[in-house]
């Protein structure tokens, strides 16, 4: 169905030891007793458990992360997380060049290190992002971007990241190995995909795809009855939420059954029921007809270099 009224630039409504291993890393398909310092609070010794207690006691045995995945945080944006869905932490007092962990003792029972047997990297992150570090006990400990990769014992279900800002010095990880950065969750987002590049997202921050048979002028929706079980469309965006995309190539327009959707460039943007989790493109060259969105609204055709 064609409408003959140009999108424009606005919203329209009628359109120790260390050794550096590296960890085997692929493509995931994954979809305490504390009594420390308060998250959010910088006092006490920042490793976040009670330092008074006995720091003999065992570290706790972590389980294996297998395929990690990354999970949407309302706070926080995209967060690694264990096959389980269980966030994974950084610690500022350890260091990434060269790994090393700072946590043993009492501070490994409230943290436990993350083991780096078959760990293997989210679609959203950069298979090299993930090592190893050798800690004192001889165990090899997950490293993400260089840094250890702990849990929080508090954390018991998944999603929970109670642990991040404990003490001032504990993190969530984000997909690049940082510290996973506190803040509303922004309508459209620029994510950093390690095979497409730059692209953009929605606020669940999943991968926004564009139609070759839509059309900006005049204004055409291709995907329509049955395409819209796979290919869903994206709500409108509001103008003061947007996160590195620039205001002007963010609209919206009416679909033919009088719903809105958002557009980029003009461009009607859909979300694709096959990815899972942040970072996942699955729907990129679909029929050769569906391509991700760049940061200037233009669909990304090539792998992301450099």
């Amino acid at each position: 169905m064609a409408l003959t009224t140009a999108c424009g630039s606005g919203d329209r409504t009628d359109a120790a030891p260390v050794a550096n291993d590296k960890v085997q890393a692929g493509s995931g398909s994954g979809y305490g007793d504390d009594s420390g310092t308060d998250k959010g609070q910088a006092g006490g010794d920042g490793y976040g458990y009670d330092s008074k207690g006995d720091s003999n006691r065992p570290a706790a045995q972590g389980a294996p992360a297998r395929a990690l995945a990354l999970r949407q945080s309302p706070e926080l944006g995209p967060v690694v997380t264990d096959s389980k869905g269980m966030a994974l932490y950084r610690f500022d007092k350890d260091t990434a060049e060269p790994p090393n962990s700072a946590c043993s003792g009492a501070c490994a029972t409230t943290w436990p290190p993350v083991p780096a047997d078959d760990a293997t990297a989210a679609s959203g992150m950069a298979a090299s992002a993930l090592g190893s570090v050798t800690r004192a006990d001889g165990t090899k400990q997950l490293t993400i971007g260089g840094w250890p990769a702990y849990r929080y014992a508090k954390d018991t279900a998944p999603g929970d990241t109670k642990g991040h800002g404990v003490g001032g010095t504990w993190n969530a990880f984000a997909p690049d190995g940082k510290k996973a950065t506190a803040g509303p969750a922004a309508d459209v987002s620029v994510f950093d995909q390690p095979k497409l590049g730059k692209l953009l997202v929605d606020k669940e921050g999943r991968t926004v795809y564009r139609f070759n048979k839509d059309s900006a002028w005049p204004m055409r929706f291709g995907c329509n009855g049955a395409c819209l079980d796979t290919w869903k469309p994206v709500g409108p965006a509001d103008k003061s939420k947007l996160a590195g995309v620039p205001e002007k190539l963010i609209s919206t327009v009416t679909r033919p059954d009088g719903s809105k959707q958002l557009a980029v460039d003009c461009w009607p943007v859909y979300t694709f029921s096959g990815d899972k989790q942040p970072g996942d493109v699955n729907g990129q060259g679909k029929m050769g007809t569906w391509f991700a969105v760049s940061p200037e609204g233009k669909k990304i055709t090539s792998p992301a270099t450099g």
